[in-house]
């Protein structure tokens, strides 16, 4: 690091250069370690990594957690399709929601556009603890970019969709409720285009179907 340090300062760049050291992976199969010696030549590259989980679960999981923090990499819950793995759950909550919007225009409802007037419809508990989550995450992010910190992001996706997939079992989206069903149809599309729009920050696609 000091002498890329002192090479950046000899172009007359002084400061533009950070290097942030990670901590290693430890990779892991059904729980158990991956063999990999350094004397032996025995590794496991990333291309590997890729090539086996797919792009998106090991950006996904990559980043979940700070550089300064050691992560257990599970090849085998990187692919199964659960809870257990981070961006399924994530994408996964996405795709519901586009199933949602899906049967709404089978049913020719309108998909309303961003109106306070419905707010006062969204009383639930669930409902304000979403709204606090979606109002806090432009500055999450901003947070996230100027700290160079992506976990950040990672975090509250998985903390979104958790919320999200709770709201989903306990309560109806569209019901015969027409006022009722356009807030919640209008604070869910809130809610994809949050977990799209963090996916995208992260190279992870937004999944419509799964």
């Amino acid at each position: 690091m000091p002498r890329l340090q002192a090479a950046v300062e000899a172009l007359g760049c002084g400061g533009r250069l950070k290097v942030i050291l990670v901590q290693l992976v430890s990779l892991l199969r059904f729980g158990e370690p991956v063999a990999m010696t350094t004397r032996g030549g025995t590794f496991v590259t990333l291309r590997e990594v890729i090539d086996e989980v797919g792009k998106d679960a090991a950006r996904f999981i990559f980043l979940t957690r700070r550089p300064d923090s050691h992560l257990d990499f599970d090849l085998e819950v990187a692919k199964t399709q659960s809870p257990e793995n981070p961006v399924y759950y994530v994408q996964y909550a996405h795709a519901r929601l586009a199933s949602v919007f899906r049967q709404a225009a089978a049913q020719s409802i309108p998909i309303p556009e961003p109106d306070p007037a419905l707010f006062p419809h969204l009383q639930l508990p669930e409902e304000t603890a979403l709204l606090k989550m979606l109002a806090n995450y432009p500055e999450l992010v901003e947070a996230a970019a100027r700290n160079l910190e992506p976990h950040r992001i990672t975090y509250f996706l998985t903390e979104l969709a958790s919320q999200l997939h709770s709201y989903y079992y306990k309560h109806r989206f569209i019901s015969e409720d027409a006022a009722l069903t356009q807030a919640r149809l209008c604070l869910v599309k809130a809610i994809k285009t949050v977990l799209a729009h963090g996916l995208s920050i992260l190279g992870v696609e937004a999944s419509e179907t799964m």
